[in-house]
């Protein structure tokens, strides 16, 4: 119901709270409909759970988890670029790509690879505001398209160091020989990554800094109108993406032990971020995990079909744009005032039940 709330979530009562606030009145405010406590029990069940998901399965679930959750954080972190500061971009493989080799670079100068991450990451962040640096100026299609150059490039230079393996790529030194106590590690690991990922954008988001966000993703000269730091936000948020990428990168060549360029560098991985966060729901916390749901789902049981795989995959994607365009979780929003991660906030006239103005529906 305020200026920094999606469009669907204003229609119903809006003027309503516009007489009561033009009159004097009262006016109370809330982030949900309700009380989040369920919410916070069950995420802290649920990671507790994965946490402790090596001990009582075989390690082909948790390297398909890996798997999920690597998913999961590269669609989150280019839903946070493009879905909160508009900035759609077809070149965030870069990222992966550098947190990968910078993964290797400490790992050949004797560092853990585990223990490498978090330097893959700060790395990713410092890549992250030299590339910001050179595109801060495009907007839309040109920095899309100057963003996969910059990939391109990042993937050229890879090519030509002979001790990063050139074009034929290396193994990653510095790994357990053991494949049962490698496969817990790496699934912790990337449940850590998964969990402070996501746990960042969350905070990021209720943050002042996340206010500025919601209304640059809603109205971006209505924005700048109120004296907003358009700028610096749009820098905060490409480099934490281009960190949480990174991160996912150093996840990725842990997972694979072994990296070459172009499938590090692989345009692939946006085409895989951009589809799950469309069908999950661009804008929202939790339309990358639905999408993450529904794509890999998909992935892990139609991929044997070969092209008919991505035929219906294609044919997903067109209905959800055409008929749900805020994705499967902003349908489920719109229509029943669902918020699993409320970062937002709901404005009505004091005394008034706020199930009346929240989700559109009485």
């Amino acid at each position: 119901m305020s200026a920094v709330e999606p469009a669907e979530h204003q229609a119903a009562n809006v003027s309503q709270v516009a007489e009561a606030a033009r009159s004097g009145m009262p006016v109370e405010v809330t982030r949900s409909r309700g009380s989040t406590i369920w919410t916070a029990i069950a995420v802290i069940v649920i990671v507790a759970v994965l946490f402790d998901l090596p001990r009582i399965v075989y390690s082909g679930t948790t390297n398909l988890l890996v798997d999920f959750f690597f998913l999961l954080i590269i669609s989150s972190m280019w839903n946070l670029l493009a879905g909160y500061a508009g900035l759609v971009s077809v070149g965030q493989q870069a990222f992966i790509g550098l947190g990968a080799y910078f993964v290797l670079i400490a790992a050949n100068h004797g560092t853990s690879p585990f223990m490498a991450i978090p330097i893959a990451t700060a790395a990713c962040a410092v890549a992250g505001l030299v590339v910001w640096w050179l595109v801060s100026r495009l907007r839309s299609g040109y920095f899309a398209i100057t963003m996969w150059a910059v990939a391109s490039v990042c993937e050229l230079i890879i090519i030509q160091i002979s001790s990063l393996g050139g074009g034929t790529g290396t193994a990653l030194p510095g790994l357990t020989s053991n494949p049962t106590y490698l496969d817990a590690y790496t699934y912790w690991a990337t449940v850590v990554v998964a969990v402070v990922g996501l746990a960042g954008i969350y905070f990021l988001l209720r943050s002042p800094l996340g206010l500025v966000l919601t209304a640059i993703r809603d109205n971006e000269t209505g924005a700048r109108s109120t004296g907003s730091r358009v700028a610096r936000t749009r820098l905060v948020v490409f480099v934490v993406s281009a960190a949480g990428c990174g991160a996912a990168g150093a996840l990725y060549i842990i997972s694979q032990q072994f990296v070459v360029p172009p499938a590090a560098f692989s345009v692939s991985f946006s085409a895989e971020m951009i589809f799950i966060t469309i069908i999950g729901g661009i804008g929202t916390i939790e339309g990358p995990i639905i999408g993450t749901i529904i794509f890999f789902t998909l992935q892990q049981t139609l991929s044997h079909y070969g092209v008919w795989y991505w035929i219906i995959l294609g044919i997903i994607a067109m209905a959800v744009a055409i008929w749900a365009p805020r994705g499967i979780w902003g349908l489920v929003s719109e229509n029943f005032g669902v918020r699993l991660f409320p970062v937002g906030y709901y404005l009505w006239p004091a005394g008034e039940s706020p199930r009346r103005f929240i989700g559109g529906k009485r």
